[in-house]
């Protein structure tokens, strides 16, 4: 991931392992502050994705991978260690893969940090290849839509989402990027457009209910991510995705899902057995710290909401791109 800094630019990741410990850059402080968090016990690592400083399934996945090698050092009881991960986000499939890859790896004998490293690596990867299969779909001229953040942060490096437009950049088109805000937590606001700014791609923040304005008169593709993706191809991502996949069909825009196989989960046969987080309604009713709601007055807050497959044109696999009737292909992956 590129950052422009006032020394430069400089290359990280989202979250990495080193020195007995892992690192992760605190989501919760960006745009305007880099910093880096250190944890060197798993239970600080599920308070790091349980408060957020972490975002996005893949690089949930990772965290939970980087945790459950810290418990294996300092030798926690590792199936309470996995319960201890797993509660943090029910609604990532990524996070539950990544625990179960890891208690796999560490009961065969395999290093634990090592085997942490390889699962975080894996996600890179898938990400480029992500990037490679989508950006044919990125024209010169394009307009592009995207919701919530699935760029190298919320997947430890390059991006699902973003990685077709990076890789799109990287081949000299030139494009537009309508980034939305994503109300309650600002992803789109405070983390995908500082990365596209950093990349130097062309973008402008949109609050989210104008997202009905610019996909009927301008957007021509939107490109989202995921955080579970059932057999049947319905799929939760970030609250407000569904009503732009909605939009998108009435108008004719194609609609796609950028998500690692990872992301797929073969044990639920559709959307409606997706378990939704219900988070905080101070999420909703305060802003940096500030009521701005009337005081006594609630909030429903669900994290995700789910998009039926018959909405989705494509999902952009490290496989290639997939129709939603194809995804059973991957259900020995």
């Amino acid at each position: 991931m590129k950052v422009l800094t006032d020394d430069g630019n400089i290359d990280i990741e989202a979250v990495w392992f080193e020195d007995g410990m892992v690192h992760m850059v605190d989501q919760r402080l960006l745009p305007h502050n880099l910093e880096v968090l250190e944890m060197d016990d798993h239970l600080q690592v599920a308070d790091a994705i349980r408060e957020m400083a972490v975002r996005g399934a893949p690089a949930i996945g990772a965290t939970a991978a980087y945790g459950m090698a810290l418990a294996s050092l300092n030798g926690a009881n590792l199936d309470e260690a996995a319960m201890d991960l797993k509660s943090t986000r029910p609604t990532a499939f990524d996070l539950f893969h990544a625990v179960d890859w890891m208690i796999e790896a560490l009961l065969k004998g395999e290093d634990a940090v090592r085997s942490s490293r390889s699962y975080a690596s894996m996600i890179v990867e898938k990400c480029r290849a992500i990037g490679r299969y989508g950006a044919p779909l990125i024209k010169n001229g394009s307009k592009v839509m995207t919701h919530c953040n699935a760029g190298a942060l919320a997947t430890v490096d390059v991006g699902t989402a973003l990685a077709p437009m990076r890789e799109a950049h990287d081949q000299g088109k030139e494009f537009f990027v309508f980034v939305s805000e994503t109300r309650p937590r600002m992803q789109g606001m405070m983390l995908t457009a500082w990365e596209l700014s950093n990349e130097g791609i062309d973008c402008a923040i949109i609050s989210d209910g104008a997202s009905g304005h610019f996909i009927r008169e301008s957007v021509d593709l939107i490109i989202v991510g995921a955080d579970r993706i059932a057999a049947n191809g319905d799929f939760a991502n970030k609250i407000g995705t569904f009503e732009k996949a909605v939009l998108a069909d009435r108008f004719s825009v194609p609609f796609y899902v950028a998500a690692p196989v990872s992301t797929y989960d073969p044990s639920l046969s559709q959307g409606d057995d997706i378990i939704i987080e219900q988070r905080d309604g101070e999420e909703v009713t305060h802003i940096m710290g500030n009521r701005i709601a009337p005081i006594g007055i609630k909030a429903l807050n669900p994290s995700f909401d789910v998009t039926p497959a018959e909405l989705v044109d494509g999902f952009i696999t490290e496989l290639g791109v997939l129709k939603p009737d194809e995804l059973h292909r991957l259900g020995g992956v």
